[in-house]
């Protein structure tokens, strides 16, 4: 006896025993949660350390690189990323899909407490960290021109005035200001005079 016989035997019963089975599968496909763009939640930490004036080399070489040599010892790092620019770098860490996000914090914490002491002494703040989703893109970018205020005046009201009033809209998730930085002051004493 084979597996088809009743089947051959039976047309009716078959046809609909095969119109079932396919209702049954489409009413399933529909009850699928199928979702075009899934949420998924990557565990990622961003750092951020600033040094006015320093160039790109010195905050990749100084800032950048001890950071780096101690996020590398954290457990579940998959990836460490590093940007650095005119007086400001920031590293992206990626994590295992499988790390918590919170231990992972504590974790950079702690190696950034451990750099400290690399890091150079005249960094006016320790590096920051906060979590971030990479699949979080911008929705909105904003160009700000002015023909009576100069870059830094633009800057300190866009930082000052804008970015609190945009962070207050319901449903806004966070605001940067970029494009310019506050102004740095770097006073260099003579040993010889002591003044």
């Amino acid at each position: 006896m084979n597996i088809s016989g009743p089947f051959v035997r039976r047309p009716v019963a078959t046809t609909l025993l095969t119109i079932a089975l396919a209702m049954a599968g489409l009413i399933a496909f529909r009850l699928l949660p199928v979702s075009p763009l899934p949420q998924v939640e990557f565990p990622t930490i961003q750092v951020s350390a600033a040094l006015p004036g320093a160039s790109p080399e010195t905050m990749a070489s100084a800032v950048a690189m001890p950071l780096e040599r101690q996020f590398g010892r954290i457990a579940g790092v998959t990836e460490i990323t590093s940007q650095s620019a005119l007086g400001s770098t920031s590293i992206v860490l990626q994590f295992d899909l499988g790390r918590n996000i919170d231990a992972a914090a504590r974790d950079v914490q702690a190696a950034i407490n451990a750099a400290r002491g690399q890091l150079p002494t005249n960094l006016p703040n320790n590096p920051t960290y906060r979590k971030v989703n990479p699949a979080d893109a911008p929705v909105l970018i904003l160009a700000l021109t002015s023909e009576t205020l100069d870059t830094s005046r633009m800057y300190d009201v866009a930082s000052s005035i804008l970015q609190q009033k945009l962070a207050q809209v319901e449903g806004v998730g966070q605001v940067v200001v970029g494009g310019s930085s506050l102004p740095g002051v770097r006073v260099e004493l003579d040993p010889g005079t002591g003044r």
